[in-house]
């Protein structure tokens, strides 16, 4: 039985479409700021995830769909993001290694996701779940990836967040950070509860989740919002870059 819950993946995919140009459109501003493509495209597989799901929900099952969901969602969920993290707060060579490190990972947790047989008696007409899949040690990959998003994205602005908490003319960034930690957490929760059944809580976590991390994205780029003056920020700014 279908019920609102099923329906909240569409809302999230519009947020997403919405929100992933904006990030790409600060990257064609500000490039190479690998970051910030990383960024964007984080965005916009999570809507690509998220697509998924509300196609289920419209529409049904389907095997296609569900081996889409599973490596835009559970693979690539976090991880694109977690990179512009990692580009941002580690040296270029060092963010390198870890991005040929991450996409082989992927690579191979995909190729078992596309290849798994699927147990058809397991599938519901209207949810998703990884449970249909035959080969279950696909999924052992899943918390590899979500472990180095978590470590990555949700430790990595919290750091940040901690980095500004004692700068006035910086005060957007520590809550453009704090807002952004705690919507990265949100979908890992999700994920967790999926895995136990509780697909629903997934889709409620990544809206939500994902319109923290908008806002806190905003209240990074736009010093106003935490009442800021926008001159005495980007002064703070390269100073704090410069000592660091």
């Amino acid at each position: 039985m279908r019920s609102f819950v099923h329906f909240i993946p569409i809302i999230t995919t519009i947020v997403a479409l919405f929100f992933a140009p904006r990030v790409y459109a600060r990257w064609k501003e500000r490039r190479p700021a690998p970051h910030l493509l990383w960024w964007s495209a984080g965005i916009l597989l999570f809507g690509v995830g998220t697509f998924t799901e509300a196609f289920t929900t419209l529409f049904g099952w389907n095997e296609g769909v569900f081996r889409a969901w599973y490596i835009s969602g559970a693979l690539l969920g976090g991880a694109p993001l977690a990179q512009g993290t990692v580009y941002l707060l580690l040296s270029k060579k060092t963010a390198d290694r870890l991005t040929v490190v991450l996409v082989a990972f992927v690579a191979v947790a995909s190729v078992g996701v596309l290849m798994t047989p699927i147990d058809m008696a397991a599938v519901e007409t209207h949810r998703l779940t990884g449970s249909v899949m035959e080969w279950q040690r696909v999924r052992l990959f899943s918390p590899f990836i979500n472990t180095y998003a978590f470590v990555f994205l949700v430790g990595g602005a919290a750091l940040s967040a901690w980095r500004f908490r004692t700068h006035a003319a910086l005060k957007h960034r520590f809550i453009g950070n704090v807002f952004i930690a705690v919507g990265a957490l949100l979908p890992g929760i999700g994920g967790m509860a999926t895995r136990m059944g509780h697909t629903e809580v997934l889709y409620v976590m990544e809206l939500v989740g994902l319109l923290m991390i908008w806002t806190g994205y905003r209240y990074n780029v736009s010093p106003q919002l935490a009442g800021v003056d926008q001159r005495r920020a980007k002064e703070a700014g390269e100073e704090t870059l410069a000592a660091s």
